[in-house]
């Protein structure tokens, strides 16, 4: 089969960075992003944070080809921001809401598993 090893989906290869920056040459305050061994899952969910900043003008991701694991983020924002500034911004306000999403479940589920046992 020609297909990859289905490790290769999720491991980054020695030398090789998980996140690149390259600066856009031809657009004022815009630059590409390559995060390695992701999918729609993180370009999505970036992508949507992205667009929740004020000083983000543009913001969106592809996945240059199915065989390829990884994407290509594309920001582009107003003179008070940069696409780094806005990028790592998106990154610590999701870690945020995760945290807060997994403290939410954990206590949810401790409280229905202490009801459960009430019922026993």
């Amino acid at each position: 089969m020609n297909a990859p090893d289905r490790y290769e989906r999720f491991v980054v290869p020695e030398g090789v960075s998980k996140v690149s920056y390259e600066r856009d040459t031809k657009i004022i305050n815009a630059a590409t992003f390559t995060v390695e061994r992701e999918d729609h899952t993180i370009g999505n969910i970036l992508r949507m944070q992205l667009h929740r900043d004020e000083n983000v003008l543009f913001a969106g991701y592809k996945l240059p080809h199915p065989l390829q694991y990884k994407i290509l983020i594309r920001i582009q924002t107003t003179s008070q921001s940069s696409p780094m500034q806005a990028y790592n911004q998106a990154i610590n306000d999701l870690d945020k809401e995760l945290d807060h999403l997994k403290n939410t479940f954990e206590v949810e589920l401790a409280r229905h598993n202490a009801s459960q046992q009430r019922e026993f």
